[in-house]
């Protein structure tokens, strides 16, 4: 189905479709500077919403030429710093090939071995927010609570152990199979990690997701857990879940940060 007619079934009225188009490129340099800037947004709206943590944390994006390299943040810079010209290109083996300053190792172990067992994954995005992480202790899977949290029904996992800070690549390849052919899985006693078609999916599939572990604490500690029958949940999931619902709820973030701190585009 194309993505306007995805489109069409929630949209009345007329010029949505033409606000809501993804970006035709004409060169592969056009595409990667565009993402490039959209990895500094993301970076941007994390900080905004929380999600720093001294320097852990990392969103990568897969080059669209060198498929098996990636863009990443540069170790030791707040995420709420980054401009689209300070991210660090590293290639299969870890090595900085375009940047000015250093990678985390554990970015490089985690991300890598998931962009090499899913060729579909352009980004994804590991960080360790609060309440991602306080739902990471538990082992557990998301229940779908709310139609936002059904964007994750049946589609994320839990890779159920904690062995210290990821350092090991060993590590990353199992992250990997844990998330299997899901777009997010719950590292136990870590936090979230979310994948993507594109950088603004990736993005938002964390943030909803992160917003979706609040919802789940906060109706356990109150009480009220009645998850969504398994037939709605699915349907909703069809309704909300899709690449296409992914990119379209990260354009208001997007348009709000640039116009906020346009120098992320830098």
């Amino acid at each position: 189905m194309s993505a306007n007619n995805q489109q069409g079934e929630r949209v009345l009225g007329k010029g949505v479709e033409e606000y809501l188009q993804k970006p035709v490129f004409i060169t592969l340099d056009e595409e990667r500077q565009h993402n490039k800037q959209k990895l500094a947004g993301a970076f941007r709206l994390f900080s905004k919403f929380g999600f720093s943590e001294g320097v852990a944390g990392h969103i990568t994006y897969r080059d669209p030429e060198l498929t098996d390299h990636l863009w990443v943040n540069p170790y030791g810079m707040h995420f709420s710093q980054f401009k689209a010209s300070d991210l660090v290109l590293v290639n299969s083996h870890g090595e900085v090939v375009e940047g000015k300053y250093g990678v985390h190792k554990s970015a490089f172990a985690i991300h890598s071995a998931v962009h090499e067992a899913r060729p579909d994954v352009i980004a994804s995005a590991h960080a360790h927010s609060v309440h991602g992480k306080t739902w990471s202790v538990s082992g557990k899977l998301l229940e779908p609570l709310t139609q936002d949290a059904c964007a994750f029904y049946n589609d994320h996992a839990i890779f159920d152990e904690y062995k210290g800070v990821a350092y090991d690549e060993e590590e990353g390849v199992r992250i990997g199979k844990a998330l299997g052919d899901n777009k997010a899985v719950i590292l136990r006693s870590h936090g979230l990690l979310t994948v993507g078609e594109s950088v603004d999916s990736a993005a938002f599939w964390f943030i909803t997701m992160e917003r979706s572990c609040q919802s789940q604490l906060l109706a356990e500690s109150a009480g009220i857990v009645n998850p969504i029958a398994p037939d709605d949940a699915r349907h909703t999931a069809n309704q909300v879940g899709r690449e296409v619902d992914g990119w379209e709820s990260f354009q208001p973030m997007w348009e709000r940060i640039v116009a906020e701190q346009p120098d992320l585009l830098e």
